[in-house]
């Protein structure tokens, strides 16, 4: 699948809530391949960012499933761990600001506040319950990617924050947008 089919805002249905997956047919199977492909040749076309994770809903499909790359740090290793109905069952440590992207949100960077710790539950991509506790960058993509799955986006978390708006320039390094112009009253994000 390709970039294009990653939907981004003003489209209304990254505020919709996804559905539970019942059974896992071949036709999940084929959304997980999706997910992978399209998220793949998003990063392709990006010569500073990481696709890092997907929510089904992502590319248009209204399904609680989520992928998120095994490896943060290394562009070369292409792999995902698959997350079907994913639900956070308990927050911990402390609420940090850190920053955030969104491949549904093109150009804009926000720094959020997330919990430091989270506890997970979820079916893996053979429909077997997996529990997991994620600290840190992979606590921030749990909560990001399962907000998505409840139809808010990471933007929703900052938007009466005039300082938590950022962009990408040529050097991939992130600079402050000025807030009244730029985001306030911007018609594709709200």
């Amino acid at each position: 699948m390709h970039r294009d089919a990653i939907i981004t805002l003003p489209n209304t249905h990254l505020r919709e809530r996804s559905k539970k997956v019942g059974i896992i047919t071949d036709q999940i199977q084929d959304l997980i391949a999706n997910m992978q492909s399209a998220t793949l040749d998003w990063e392709d076309n990006r010569e500073h960012e990481l696709g890092v994770a997907l929510a089904a809903i992502q590319i248009d499909s209204p399904l609680r499933v989520v992928i998120i790359r095994n490896n943060f740090d290394n562009k070369k290793d292409r792999s995902f761990s698959i997350f079907i109905n994913p639900v956070i069952t308990k927050y911990e440590g402390d609420i940090q600001e850190d920053y955030e992207g969104c491949l549904s949100v093109p150009d804009i960077y926000g720094k959020v506040p997330r919990y430091s710790k989270v506890r997970i539950r979820a079916l893996d991509s053979q429909g077997r319950e997996t529990r997991l506790t994620a600290t840190g960058f992979l606590a921030r993509v749990f909560q990001h990617e399962i907000d998505h799955t409840n139809g808010i986006v990471f933007i929703d978390h900052i938007k009466n924050n005039p300082n938590a708006f950022y962009k990408l320039n040529e050097d991939g390094d992130l600079q402050e947008l000025n807030y009244e112009k730029c985001i306030r009253t911007n018609h594709i994000l709200w």
